[in-house]
């Protein structure tokens, strides 16, 4: 790749995602463009927007400048279609997409259509499910019944699994339906086989109605979308226990409050909403789409202060930006322009908060931080709506204006400006924090080409360490191995207190944060609120009530390690919670098959926080998993006698015909005082290095061996990254690669 980056401020991390990501490639997937290169296409594109409105070739020219200047500084970045296709032959720009599903075949396959077309330009979709008849209900044409909206979400998944987006970005769906829909209980378990829907986001909308009943612990009706009739009554208070214990599981359903969603719908006489984008934070009404970009807050600090001079003129040419994409978007539907082009929806957002806190010494879960979020967004509101209104004045008001909430009241080109999106890959290139969530992590090791392991220590961090004396190469190693700075007694406190990571925040202060910034935020905020893995229901119940009470739009949790411990069932191996227990049958005693003269299998090291174990799976002649070895490499003693003996009653299990699933489960998971990350993923004891071990091989490649490969949902899981084995992070509604840039929301 020709040219530098001395002009920009690259880290080597941001600059292999945005050549693996963004830069243009030749046929060999060799880049043809420098990031220089690739600012300035977009600047120039976005800014050509400007000549429809009668400017001159020399004031565009000026503009063009700003937009290159805004992106080259990472002060600012549109969302990661725009970066990949302005001035390109697809010219898709927009990362946010809602499409109707009514209630007929027509509708149902047409919306599958439309799906593909904008996965394939690279956008991510939303639906409601809502509309559809439930399952078992008449099918009027035929006389036949109904499949209901969960089966008809499958063929959603896999159109999306069939279409490559050119290997830049991956098909996300937000998958919706509502509280009162017959079906919701089968809803809200889709996904508890994780073979299904992995391309899907899903969650709930929740209205008002459904939480005063939850509150008064009585019943809500369920109400046939075909008919409008009541079909059933439930107990509001046992359907929000199955919700929490799901989101507690596995970190679905979210909540969406549509209702509360729909009270501050900037075009209400158009139709109300039923989704949003796949992580949550754009409502949109059928067919509409939104452009989003994002101001580095980290970079509107001058000497512990907010610089709100600077970010005035900021916000002012990122509304101009963003008002620009409408005009140059080349849309994959035309239904998707009209509508775009009436209501010119747009969301600027925030990355880098975390960073500005602590640049003005602010801890993430103090007064203080609350504070300020209010006043740096409630900031950004004003002076977004006051770009708008000016550009109304110059270029006219939003075509649905009349009857919109503004009517009357203020003019505005724009039927939203303000969103905070998830901004997992755009923050890596800008080297800040993501969105408004805490830092992942202080210190981490990063894996680059070959398994070579760099150690990446947060940069403000890293400049404290030194001006206070405490750095060691060795003690950022340990931090990196924590993932905190909880029990570094030797780090001053004042410095623990602001270097925060997302698990040393309680669950009701990440609320309490995102309801701060959601109070100036049009559309809605998407946030991630993590909960230690010995978190309870209870815990997620609370935050539940706690995001409704506050005045969030909709809520997203995940608990630590909680998806890396279902195990992969199918549905004969699984029972239901209501099946009445069987009889007891006699006691037969079980014989373990005897070992043959020779078995074959594979061996692998994995590191666990005792030191290195070599485990090795064998199965029989016929396939069938036989027997583990376990091997402690140079440790003994008592870790290393434990191995031995869980593998010993490992294989006298498989020997007595356990299903593998079944012992993996009861392993994985585990934990001891000395826990690792390896290979992207968390072993947390040795006991869970054997499971995982087990688990991998019983992955099987074409030729039907074990071969330990994870595909893509797989790894997830497991908390690695399938493109790059580095460590998953749950973040923004979504889950985000920091070594790589991959992110599973597209």
């Amino acid at each position: 790749m020709k040219g530098s980056v001395s002009s920009i401020g690259l880290t080597p991390n941001s600059l292999k995602v945005l050549e693996k990501r963004y830069l243009q490639k030749d046929e060999e997937g060799k880049p043809t463009e420098t990031p220089e290169e690739l600012f300035r296409r977009v600047a120039k594109t976005i800014a050509s927007a400007d000549l429809m409105y009668g400017k001159a070739e020399a004031e565009v020219m000026l503009v063009e400048e700003d937009f290159y200047a805004m992106m080259t500084s990472l002060d600012f970045l549109p969302n990661s279609p725009t970066l990949m296709n302005a001035g390109r032959r697809l010219g898709q720009l927009s990362a946010c997409f809602v499409l109707p599903i009514e209630d007929s075949m027509e509708s149902i396959f047409e919306a599958v259509k439309h799906t593909a077309i904008i996965h394939k330009s690279g956008g991510g979709t939303g639906f409601s499910f809502s509309n559809l008849r439930p399952g078992g209900d008449i099918v009027g044409s035929t006389k036949g019944v109904s499949s209901g909206p969960i089966s008809f979400m499958t063929v959603f998944d896999t159109a999306t699994e069939a279409v490559k987006q050119g290997g830049t970005r991956r098909g996300a769906n937000m998958g919706i339906l509502r509280v009162d829909h017959p079906d919701i209980l089968n809803f809200i378990s889709s996904k508890d086989d994780n073979s299904r829907f992995n391309n899907f986001n899903i969650s709930v909308a929740i209205t008002d109605t459904f939480m005063q009943a939850v509150r008064e612990n009585s019943a809500y009706d369920l109400i046939n979308p075909r008919t409008k009739k009541k079909t059933l009554s439930l107990n509001s208070r046992e359907v929000f226990d199955i919700i929490v214990n799901h989101a507690w599981k596995n970190g679905e359903p979210g909540l969406v409050f549509i209702d509360r969603i729909n009270s501050t719908n900037p075009t209400p006489k158009l139709g109300a909403i039923e989704a949003t984008n796949p992580c949550g934070e754009q409502p949109l009404l059928p067919y509409e789409s939104c452009n989003l970009g994002s101001i580095n807050l980290a970079r509107m600090v001058i000497d512990s202060e907010v610089d709100y001079t600077r970010l005035k003129r900021l916000v002012w040419k990122s509304v101009h930006f963003l008002d620009n994409v409408i005009d140059v978007n080349k849309y994959p539907l035309q239904k998707i322009a009209d509508i775009t082009l009436a209501n010119r929806k747009i969301g600027l957002g925030v990355m880098g908060w975390a960073d500005m806190l602590i640049q003005m010494g602010a801890p993430y879960n103090s007064d203080k931080a609350i504070q300020l979020a209010s006043e740096v967004m409630g900031f950004i509101s004003r002076e977004a709506h006051n770009a708008s209104a000016a550009l109304a004045e110059e270029r006219g008001v939003f075509p649905n204006y009349a009857g919109s909430i503004y009517d009357g009241r203020m003019k505005q080109r724009n039927a939203t400006v303000t969103t905070i999106a998830p901004t997992g890959t755009l923050s890596i290139l800008a080297g800040c924090s993501s969105g408004v969530e805490p830092l992942f992590a202080v210190s981490y090791v990063r894996t680059v080409m070959e398994g070579t392991k760099l150690l990446e220590v947060n940069p403000y961090f890293e400049k404290a360490a030194h001006e206070r004396g405490f750095w060691s190469r060795e003690l950022m190693e340990e931090i990196a191995q924590k993932g905190s700075l909880h029990d570094f007694t030797e780090i001053p406190e004042d410095i623990r207190a602001v270097f925060l990571t997302a698990h040393d925040i309680s669950p009701r202060d990440h609320i309490a944060m995102q309801a701060a910034f959601q109070k100036y935020v049009d559309n809605a905020v998407s946030k991630t609120v993590n909960f230690s893995h010995n978190a309870t229901t209870k815990d997620v119940e609370d935050v539940y009530l706690f995001a409704y009470e506050l005045g969030c739009k909709g809520v997203t949790v995940y608990r630590d390690g909680s998806r890396e411990e279902q195990v992969l069932s199918t549905g004969s191996t699984k029972q239901t919670a209501l099946k009445e227990a069987a009889p007891a049958a006699p006691k037969t005693k079980i014989v373990p098959r005897e070992r043959p003269e020779a078995n074959i299998g594979k061996t692998r090291r994995m590191k666990t926080g005792c030191g290195t174990i070599y485990i090795t799976v064998n199965e029989d002649e016929h396939g069938s998993l036989f027997e583990v070895f376990t091997h402690m490499g140079k440790a003994g003693g008592c870790a290393s006698s434990q191995a031995e003996a869980i593998g010993r009653l490992v294989s006298l299990a498989l020997r007595s015909n356990i299903e593998p699933d079944a012992i993996i489960s009861q392993l994985k998971g585990i934990t001891c005082h000395q826990q690792i990350w390896s290979n992207g993923g968390k072993i947390t004891s040795c006991s869970d290095a054997i499971a995982k071990a087990l688990e991998k091989y019983t992955e099987k490649d074409s030729n039907g061996n074990g071969n330990g490969n994870r595909r893509h949902s797989e790894a997830m899981l497991m908390g690695a990254c399938p493109e790059c084995g580095g460590s998953v992070e749950h973040e923004g509604g979504c889950a985000v690669c920091h070594s790589c840039g991959f992110t599973k929301c597209g």
